[in-house]
């Protein structure tokens, strides 16, 4: 399925995801070349997101590898069912046949993880590769294949060729630099936290119910609060999202010192953040900020 760009603004837009212009120009660029999407940024800006509506887009399976630690081919790509196949060589002693090594090997004893899944998908999938910055440069080698050629290697099959390429996005909080090999192979975007006037877009958009002036606040309040560097952890956009959920759960219109005492465990993540701004800004500080900002609900729509 082929779509321009105009095709995909709507779409974005269609399935919830408010992006600038530049977010979508670099999706259909890496769409259009066929190449992977390396989605850097903060953790919770909406990187994942994107994998999730271009499989709404396209209708597509979204296979998701998610990144660990430690994480190795066998976890990524694929395994052999080790129990059944001690089975059949039990079975195969006892009737005494030839032709062991061969049915060892057979497709029913593979078990596929999600890069063989993408690869030998019967339809183009969308395969996300999340927090690819928690591996190590080894695994990052390893996925030069893929992301390069489209194929996979299994030493007993030999290469296996990607069906359908799939749609490709790899997304980094930027934990460690990714190797220039990575990154060549890709086409790039970061994803900043959002400007005033789109978080309170999102929120009226996303969150049911929620009052153009609370929505507003709640941005200008979060805008504050990230400018503030002893945060260690900035609530990102699924905190305005979880907070502002909350508040309209609470009946709030507005804010005030009561309703964000009340909810400041979904916009702070960290011990020291919550006490650094109790001690430090409190609850009416921060909203005598909100209520000094200049911005009108119009001119924050800009």
């Amino acid at each position: 399925m082929e779509i321009n760009l105009q095709e995909l603004r709507q779409s974005f837009q269609k399935f919830g995801y408010i992006a600038e212009d530049d977010v979508i120009m670099t999706v259909y660029w890496a769409l259009k070349l066929g190449k992977p999407l390396l989605v850097e940024g903060e953790p919770g800006v909406g990187k994942t997101e994107i994998a999730k509506v271009l499989s709404s887009i396209f209708d597509a399976e979204l296979i998701r590898l998610q990144c660990y630690e430690g994480l190795d081919e066998g976890r990524a790509l694929y395994e052999w069912n080790y129990q059944r196949q001690l089975l059949k060589i039990h079975l195969h002693k006892e009737c005494a046949t030839d032709g062991i090594e061969k049915d060892l090997f057979a497709p029913e004893y593979l078990l596929e993880r999600p890069l063989l899944k993408a690869i030998t998908a019967s339809e183009r999938p969308v395969l996300l590769i999340d927090e690819i910055d928690k591996t190590d440069e080894q695994f990052e080698a390893f996925l030069f294949e893929l992301l390069s050629d489209f194929q996979v290697t299994i030493p007993e099959w030999g290469t296996i060729k990607a069906k359908h390429i799939p749609i490709v996005v790899l997304t980094s909080n930027h934990d460690r630099d990714l190797s220039d090999g990575l990154r060549r192979r890709c086409v790039y975007l970061y994803i900043d936290y959002p400007s005033l006037q789109k978080e309170t877009l999102i929120l009226e958009t996303k969150v049911p119910g929620i009052g153009a002036k609370l929505a507003h606040e709640i941005a200008a309040a979060l805008q504050f609060i990230r400018q503030v560097p002893e945060f260690e952890k900035k609530p990102a956009i699924s905190e305005s999202l979880d907070w502002a959920r909350a508040l309209v759960s609470l009946g709030a219109d507005s804010l005030d010192g009561t309703a964000v005492n009340k909810t400041l465990g979904l916009i702070f993540k960290q011990g020291d953040d919550l006490k650094h701004f109790r001690e430090k800004v409190g609850s009416e500080q921060l909203c005598a900020k909100v209520k000094e900002c200049k911005c009108s609900k119009g001119e924050a729509r800009g």
